[in-house]
């Protein structure tokens, strides 16, 4: 295959920007191992290797996800296992330390350090695994891999209610230590297991992993580039850190997609309190924890069966505010009623929605800022950033004596859900004109079949 040219846009700042045309880059020639064989060989072997990475890279990310969700949900379970009378904490004591503690803390002080140490250290992954993936995949195989991988996070809320369950009936006491210590040491000693393992199973990027063949190497790195008509994608000769942060910061479609992103995590910050919240149901410890489990069930398979259609369609907005609007339903019934029928069903809802829309809208910054990797890489960083600083101020919503409804928590709910439907719907009119800017220019130039932004 001959090196073709073709146009693309290089740079880009927002609603208003101006598309340059003035230069070409060289869409990837096919890699010599390649060449010679049919179009049918080519996919063949591309879903070989799809099918590896999924075997190779999905499975340990999914792992390391749960034990992560774990550990922060391992807060929320323990509150109702009694670290609050053991440490003698206050409602807003609790709410600050959300997301980690050690079993061997004796009081607030050493909270707040084990939950900073913590979070300091896994804040990084989430944003870490999409660039991995984003290096990997498609932008239309995207969506699907973020859904399996943030259904880690959902399977951890599921286990996080029976783990909890399980300790603190069968556990509480033994050795002189409370079931909240032991939920702690038993999952922070399984988390280092398997981290230590996922060193030798992960695969490190295309062009210098070493669980491929030369062939297959060639094959990621070619159809990445072709996917986004670009050959900088894979290069070992990267923009620098901060080059891509500048690049980040200035594109205004950036902003978009944080304030997006921030308002459904916002949202979703409720998966912290939901067993404080479940609890208002009126049933015993051990029930509510079990009461936990069905919605992160439910949340993962409604977001894997939208994730997969929204890569087989191509489609991105009603994906994720569709989500959005039925969360919402979940917050103001879960606000106007105490009876228990009603109440579980908005809990059924709201979390299915609310991570559902994230999973969309992450991977939608990926599929719009894919290129240069170093851009995306500090936009999916900065998003994710900014998105989770909503635990900052999250906690305080929820006081004990908010309790059984939280009214103020389920209406700030409804309104960050409702900020991020705007944002998305303003944000997809602006994708629309930017498209037709492209076809235009590829009609004038006599191309077509260019880099298209995801709807």
């Amino acid at each position: 295959m001959t090196d073709v040219k073709k146009q693309v846009v290089h740079h880009s700042h927002g609603p208003e920007e101006k598309i340059e045309w003035g230069s070409t880059v060289s869409i990837h020639p096919m890699p010599p191992t390649l060449q010679g064989l049919t179009s049918e060989e080519i996919a063949s072997l591309e879903n070989a290797l799809v099918r590896k990475l999924d075997i190779r890279l999905m499975p340990m990310l999914v792992l390391i996800y749960i034990m992560n969700y774990l550990d922060r949900n391992a807060i929320a379970a323990a509150k109702l296992s009694g670290i609050t009378e053991e440490l003698g904490l206050t409602s807003v004591q609790f709410q600050g330390i959300l997301c980690g503690v050690s079993g061997a803390t004796q009081g607030y002080d050493g909270l707040v350090a084990c939950r900073f140490i913590l979070g300091f250290v896994e804040a990084a992954y989430f944003p870490g695994c999409m660039a991995t993936l984003s290096a990997w995949y498609t932008r239309k195989e995207l969506s699907l891999r973020t859904a399996i991988l943030y259904c880690g996070s959902l399977l951890s809320g599921a286990f996080s209610g029976l783990i909890a369950a399980g300790i603190n009936d069968g556990m509480n006491g033994v050795r002189g230590l409370l079931a909240w210590r032991w939920l702690f040491i038993i999952e922070g000693s399984i988390t280092v297991l398997i981290a230590f393992a996922a060193y030798f199973v992960l695969p490190n990027f295309p062009h210098n992993s070493t669980c491929i063949t030369e062939q297959q190497r060639e094959l990621a790195i070619w159809r990445l580039a072709k996917d986004i008509r670009e050959d900088e994608w894979d290069s070992e000769e990267k923009p620098t850190l901060m080059g891509g942060f500048k690049e980040c910061i200035t594109d205004s479609k950036t902003w978009f997609l944080v304030v997006l992103n921030l308002g459904a995590v916002s949202s979703g910050t409720i998966n912290s309190f939901f067993p404080t919240v479940v609890e208002g149901l009126g049933e015993s410890r051990i029930h509510t924890l079990l009461l936990t489990v069905p919605p992160y069930i439910l949340s993962c398979i409604v977001a894997m069966a939208v994730s997969r259609n929204a890569d087989r369609t191509g489609e991105r907005y009603f994906h994720f505010t569709l989500p959005l609007w039925v969360s919402i339903a979940g917050f103001i019934i879960s606000a106007a009623t105490t009876e228990f029928g009603p109440r579980y069903f908005a809990m059924m809802i709201m979390l299915p929605g609310v991570y559902t829309a994230f999973i969309i809208g992450i991977s939608w910054v990926a599929n719009t800022l894919p290129r240069p990797s170093s851009k995306r890489a500090a936009a999916l960083a900065l998003t994710n950033a900014i998105a989770n600083c909503s635990s900052i101020y999250s906690p305080y919503l929820y006081p004990d004596s908010g309790a059984p409804r939280f009214i103020l928590a389920m209406s700030v709910n409804a309104g960050t859900s409702l900020l991020a439907i705007f944002t998305a719907t303003v944000f997809r009119f602006i994708l629309q004109k930017l498209n037709r800017k492209l076809d235009r220019r590829e009609l004038e130039g006599g191309n077509n079949g260019g880099f298209r932004y995801l709807l």
